[in-house]
């Protein structure tokens, strides 16, 4: 429209009259019907982005439920469970505990060590440059070298480059002269043989020999590689450091729910708390100013906070000790007056040292429940989403009509001017031929007198 006001801009200067305001306060009465469409359209953009920000906070509750289940191949205890393991005398080993252990005591004595092979081999007997192997009991793990300097310490880097499980050092100054000294790996397993044109005399020895851990946990006899002893009892990692044959030990594997669980239940609880303040906010209403929240009166606020209170109030399908079925009441979670959830760290506390395999089950139905329920809400297809794609519906329906209505007043606007400018025409041509005969009938008057 404005270019045609522009190709207009000398409207009236014929006539002399205001005929430019004329127009324009004409078009603002044929603009009203526009002007309250973009005023819809504001109020749906607004509608739309509320619905996005309910969306985001579903979201985030849905992720917190989704983090209270435990994983297919894991029990809710072992996902609540925090683990620890000590061993009574600590001289003898060190306990780690890690996925999969379960609460437990148990005996250990430690009667060998795991010891790596150690061999000492005379320098004075080392040709640099030849070839040395070293073979075991494993064919597939023999290997050789073939030091390219001239040095005893080439021989060592060699071997430590080639990284086949023997590791090469020198000592110097002994009576005997430099010495090669060459470290295997724990158990028996690891023990090897060194020859070769590169070791040409027979001073190889053996300072220790090659062998495994022998252990026995609640008296069953365990024989170990090393002394990082692994999976025996599940989930448990032993580090043995001495013998105790004949005074045994104990090694308890304790677990705490406690810290899981509450932190799981308070991010629950917070999300759950952040929707429900949104969709209060979104539905206000203040009868002093009379203003109203954005979605207030909108059937998606109803029925998803209902949905919400159904969730938290549904029975559970996870019994207590008497047979009855769970509530998160019963875990100290209950509604304040302003429809938030609120929850009592004592009693859940207490919920916890009573029956921690009830808790965790119970709190692990709780995210299935919410994760399944909120899908529902904001999911694909879902109260919030439908609700959404009906006003994005809208808004693209009232952008088709805004195009439409523009066109039209642009048309409008167009055969305004132009009937306008053929009147500015014609009063000027009047004013001309009027001046023209009173001019001459001026004249006419002066000649008769």
């Amino acid at each position: 429209m404005a270019a045609i006001q522009s190709s207009w801009s000398s409207l009236g200067v014929g006539s002399g009259l205001d005929l430019e305001t004329l127009v324009q306060g004409l078009m603002r009465v044929e603009q009203k019907p526009l002007d309250a469409l973009k005023q819809k359209l504001s109020s749906y953009n607004t509608r739309i982005s509320a619905m996005g920000t309910l969306t985001s906070q579903l979201s985030a509750l849905q992720t917190a439920a989704q983090g209270m289940k435990p994983s297919a191949l894991q029990s809710a205890l072992d996902k609540f469970g925090t683990y620890t393991g000590k061993v009574g005398n600590e001289s003898v080993a060190g306990a780690t505990i890690g996925s999969g252990a379960q609460s437990g005591s148990y005996t250990l004595e430690v009667t060998q060590l795991a010891l790596a092979q150690k061999t000492r081999i005379d320098g004075d007997d080392i040709t640099i440059g030849g070839q040395i192997d070293f073979t075991f009991a494993d064919s597939s793990k023999d290997f050789s070298v073939t030091p390219s300097g001239s040095s005893l310490a080439s021989v060592a880097n060699a071997i430590n480059q080639a990284g086949k499980g023997v590791t090469a050092s020198i000592i110097n100054g002994g009576v005997d002269g430099p010495q090669l000294v060459l470290t295997g790996e724990e158990g028996a397993a690891n023990a090897f043989g060194v020859g070769g044109a590169g070791i040409t005399g027979q001073s190889a020895v053996d300072v220790s020999a090659s062998q495994d851990a022998k252990l026995k946990i609640d008296g069953i006899e365990v024989n170990s590689a090393s002394n990082s002893v692994k999976g025996v009892i599940e989930g448990v990692t032993l580090e043995l450091k001495s013998v105790n044959a004949g005074s045994p030990t104990t090694l308890s594997v304790t677990a705490a729910y406690d810290d899981k669980i509450k932190t799981a239940l308070e991010g629950f609880v917070k999300s759950f708390n952040e929707v429900i303040g949104n969709i209060k906010t979104l539905g206000s209403y203040d009868s002093e100013t009379q203003k109203a929240g954005t979605l207030n009166g909108h059937r998606v606020l109803r029925e998803t906070q209902s949905e919400l209170r159904g969730l938290v109030f549904q029975a559970g399908t996870t019994l207590d000790k008497d047979g009855e079925s769970m509530m998160l009441s019963k875990l100290g979670i209950t509604f304040q007056k302003d429809g938030k959830l609120e929850l009592d760290s004592s009693k859940l506390a207490k919920a916890i040292g009573d029956d921690p395999a009830t808790v965790a089950n119970f709190v692990a139905e709780i995210g299935r429940r919410f994760d399944t329920g909120v899908n529902k809400l904001a999911g694909i297809g879902g109260t919030v989403q439908s609700a959404s794609d009906s006003l994005k519906a809208s808004v693209s329906s009232l952008e088709k009509r805004q195009t439409a209505l523009e066109d039209r007043l642009a048309s409008v606007e167009a055969r305004y001017r132009k009937q306008f400018s053929a009147l500015d025409v014609l009063v000027s041509s009047m004013n001309s031929t009027s001046s023209s005969l009173a001019s001459q009938l001026t004249s006419i008057a002066r000649s008769t007198q």
